[in-house]
Parts: structure tokens; C-alpha cells; sequence
């Protein structure tokens, strides 16, 4: 599987906020209150990234000890941790983009938007952006470094030595 790519999370967060500045500004133009999210959105996101770092630890340990751990990782749970960072990361982004497009939206009106309208979109951000910088950083913990067994290029099985 590959890492998770930068202009993957940047175009998925300039749509998402497109998306919200565009959904704020039709509930806007109805009689209808516009969209504010919850703080503990914003809180549970941060939770959930932290929780992603913790899971990846004891992946990151067994690929720095290498093979001189008794007991090896168990492959489906590293495998589980990888898939479930890159899934983090996109939701974190979603979440995050779709929220700075809310708070984008309530900025440029013309009359200026209370703190608590505000505060608790500005937390989702906030709370997308740290679950997005946990999981990559997840998902980076569980690359394992080349190893030994990577080294295939002489037949023999020795070292190659370059005079």
C-alpha cells in the first residue's frame, strides 16, 4: 500500500470546502439558520487521532527492534493500524475542509458572526487537522526500514564491495 499523498488531502480539502462555504451560503439565502457544528465533533476528532498514534506505537516498536524480538508483530493487526491511518486521514481532511468552509462562509459576511457561532466550526477545524496530522503520522510509524533480507543483488548471499 502507498502513502498517502498530499495533493490527495488538498484536493479533497479545497472540495469539502467548497462544499461548505456552498451549503452555508443556500441556508443562507432561505429562511433557514446556518449550519454550526459542534465542539465535541471537534474534541472527539483530536481523540481519535491520538488514539490512531497509540494504536501505531507497538508497530513502530517491533520495526525498530527488528529481528531480535521474540515475539513478531502481528501482521493483520499492522496491516489493520495502516488502513485505518489512511482512512483517518481522509476523514480528518473531510471533516476539517467541510468546517473551514463554514467558518470561511461566516467570516465574509457582512455582519461579523458572534464567538459562538464561530468557535465551535473553528474547533472541528482544529479537530480535523490534528486527525489528519496524527494518522499520516501513524501511517508513516508503520513503514518498516529495509532490512537484511532486502539486500539480493549478489547471488552468493555476501557483501559486495565496490574497489
Amino acid at each position: 500500500m502507498k502513502p498517502t499523498r498530499a495533493s490527495t488531502l488538498i484536493s479533497i480539502a479545497v472540495v469539502t470546502a467548497v462544499a461548505g462555504f456552498a451549503l452555508d451560503a443556500v441556508l443562507a439565502s432561505r429562511p433557514a439558520p446556518t449550519l454550526i457544528l459542534s465542539v465535541p465533533l471537534g474534541v472527539t476528532l483530536a481523540f481519535i487521532g491520538v488514539a490512531v498514534v497509540l494504536m501505531a506505537r507497538p508497530v513502530r516498536r517491533h520495526a525498530r527492534e527488528g529481528a531480535g524480538r521474540q515475539r513478531p508483530v502481528d501482521p493483520l493487526y499492522a496491516t489493520r493500524v495502516v488502513v485505518l491511518a489512511k482512512a483517518s486521514s481522509i476523514c480528518g481532511t473531510l471533516f476539517g475542509g467541510f468546517a473551514l468552509g463554514l467558518v470561511a462562509y461566516l467570516l465574509t459576511r457582512s455582519v461579523t458572526p458572534s464567538l459562538g457561532s464561530t468557535l465551535p466550526n473553528v474547533i472541528a477545524v482544529g479537530g480535523g487537522i490534528v486527525l489528519t496530522v496524527c494518522a499520516l503520522v501513524a501511517e508513516r510509524m508503520c513503514i518498516a526500514p529495509p532490512g537484511d533480507d532486502d539486500d539480493r543483488d549478489d547471488p552468493r548471499g555476501g557483501t559486495t564491495t565496490v574497489h
